[in-house]
């Protein structure tokens, strides 16, 4: 398998990547991880994944093959450069540009308009006939510099956002307790379901994840104990033609029994949510177990909540299988938790 990289998002440290990785478990492609470098993920694997991550992911920018990597210093770069026979990937019948990005803490001497010009020039060099073109090119030769390493590589794939088009306030039921679009695509996808699985929110309030869910080819269940939440969810699936959900007004401790193959949820907290006067930690205790009595293996879990309530030794408390945990700050009064455990079986 050749390596393949991804540009992350850089939004959270550890994410963005466990999003591509969960992405490629749940669509069975193989990979082998390699030495990453800050906001790039290195894969050996197939191009089938990037694909997959253009199809679904929230957190990465870009997908490429790798050509190199090397120390980003000029002389070395163009070095390595050389040594790429660049007429596999472009001839006279085709056109092509350089494009070079810098993450969070790249090194400050190194010129990305310097880069790509040197770049652009050896290439022309190697290919006879081929012409560059900024605008609209056959083949995009993309190159990276971070803080310790320049990799280069061709572009496969861009991921598409339209997650501001669906973010809460643009939803024709709105609540501010709803979770953001790319946020909630990104924990969808932390539960690794496939198009056609079933996936259900026992605390669906807007519907926010069963409308990332249901764009992604899956059938989506949601329960709310507000008749008004669940009139609001069901607007907003229609609104965004998911075809595939049902919502019903059920307790998430007394649901009623469905075979379902993930969940991903946010249970209620803070003061614009309702708990019906129990703590954010006891209502999520109480779906665990209720969860727990019925659920079959590898139906993996993720649930968001403040750190407080410590979701990790909860879930192995309960009976959980506890998998990963992730950390996003939110604002002064608020870090969330975001983990990931599946039942014990």
């Amino acid at each position: 398998m050749p390596p393949h990289f991804f540009l992350l998002s850089g939004e959270h440290v550890a994410l963005p990547s466990a999003e591509v990785k969960a992405i490629l478990v749940a669509e069975n492609i193989a990979y082998q991880e390699l030495p990453s470098f800050p906001q790039i993920l290195r894969l050996e694997t197939s191009h089938e994944a990037v694909e997959a991550v253009e199809r679904r992911a929230a957190m990465t920018r870009n997908c490429g093959a790798e050509l190199f990597n090397s120390e980003p210093v000029i002389n070395q770069i163009l070095k390595e450069a050389q040594s790429v026979a660049f007429n596999r990937f472009a001839d006279s019948q085709k056109s092509f540009a350089v494009r070079i990005r810098r993450v969070k803490g790249a090194v400050k001497n190194l010129s990305s308009s310097d880069l790509e010009r040197r770049l652009g020039c050896l290439i022309l060099n190697c290919i006879d006939g081929v012409n560059v073109s900024l605008e609209a090119p056959d083949i995009t030769f993309f190159g990276v510099i971070t803080e310790e390493r320049f990799l280069f590589g061709v572009k496969l794939g861009e991921v598409q956002s339209k997650f501001s088009e669906r973010r809460p306030r643009k939803r024709p039921f709105f609540h501010p307790s709803a979770m953001p679009a790319k946020l909630a695509r990104c924990m969808v996808n932390l539960a690794q379901p496939k198009s056609g699985d079933l996936l259900m929110d026992p605390f669906c309030g807007t519907g926010s994840f069963l409308i990332e869910a249901g764009l992604m080819g899956c059938h989506v269940l949601g329960f709310d104990v507000s008749r008004r939440m669940v009139r609001g969810c069901l607007r907003n699936l229609q609104f965004f033609h998911i075809a595939s959900g049902d919502v019903a007004v059920a307790d998430a401790k007394n649901f009623p029994a469905v075979e379902v193959d993930c969940v991903v949820t946010d249970p209620p907290y803070g003061r614009s949510a309702s708990t019906m006067g129990f703590s954010s930690k006891q209502v999520i205790r109480d779906f665990l177990r209720a969860f727990a009595a019925r659920s079959t293996a590898h139906q993996r879990i993720c649930i968001a909540a403040p750190v407080e309530v410590n979701l990790g030794q909860l879930s192995e408390e309960i009976g959980f299988n506890h998998l990963q945990s992730h950390f996003v700050y939110v604002h002064r009064s608020l870090t969330r938790e975001i983990a990931v455990m599946e039942p014990l079986r």
